[in-house]
């Protein structure tokens, strides 16, 4: 039961995460995108939107700094396991509440406007059902375990077999001792990496950086009178009565 949990599911849903996104890309190229509703309703949006995606930034870069960065390097560059431990709890506690509540705007604007409600699919529903749990769960494990509670350390165990699946060499011993609540999270994060190719997340690949290197659209003054404008069928024809009126 370990070896499947810690070793075959990971693995199987990073599979379902690539082949997936190759998958939407072959078939649904017209479904890549964001879905937005803003036109039906901007005034939660607009304070939701922003608090949810900086929030899921701080929240993804502080994953990336916990689980990709081993302590020793952190060590090196001369950031103390203290100093570590306060930016790592204070920022991920802030940033996880701006995502919880731009989370919460956003669910709320779904079921209270029916305009929304009527074009949200049984894949957001889904969606953002698999969020609100991986956004309670991180919660828990950061502000109860890490900063409420007497703490864990899993720079040096879940960090460890995290690494280790991309080295092929995971441990699933490291996993059986760390708390519940860092387990659940862990498997709902693989679980939510095997949904991602199937909703509207596949947008966060679409960053539109041919803008980058685009050429510049030039714009350049009138320096002529615009010309009159073409004159309408009706127009044409009425002129050509005038005259055969006169006779």
């Amino acid at each position: 039961m370990t070896t499947l949990v810690w070793i075959v599911l990971p693995y199987l849903c990073l599979a379902v995460f690539v082949a997936g996104h190759v998958w939407r890309w072959r078939h649904d190229q017209f479904g890549w995108t964001t879905h937005t509703s803003q036109v039906l309703e901007n005034r939660i949006l607009r304070l939701g939107s922003p608090l949810f995606h900086l929030g899921a930034l701080g929240v993804v870069g502080g994953h990336a700094m916990g689980l990709l960065v081993p302590a020793s390097v952190t060590e090196w560059l001369g950031l103390s396991e203290h100093a570590y431990h306060l930016i790592a709890v204070w920022g991920g506690t802030v940033t996880g509440l701006m995502l919880m509540v731009g989370l919460v705007l956003l669910i709320i604007r779904r079921m209270v406007n029916g305009r929304i409600r009527a074009v949200t699919t049984r894949m957001d529903k889904v969606l953002y059902a698999a969020l609100a749990v991986m956004v309670t769960l991180g919660m828990i494990a950061t502000v109860g375990v890490n900063l409420v509670g007497g703490g864990y350390d899993y720079r040096e165990t879940i960090a460890v077999w995290f690494r280790g699946i991309f080295w092929f060499q995971p441990d699933s011993g490291l996993m059986t001792g760390a708390p519940l609540v860092y387990q659940l999270h862990a498997i709902g994060g693989f679980l939510f990496l095997a949904l991602w190719p199937f909703t509207r997340l596949v947008h966060v690949w679409s960053v539109p950086l041919a803008y980058l290197w685009r050429p510049y659209v030039v714009y350049r003054a009138r320096r002529r009178p615009a010309p009159a404008p073409s004159p309408s069928p009706d127009q044409v024809r009425d002129a050509a009565r005038e005259p055969a009126a006169r006779r």
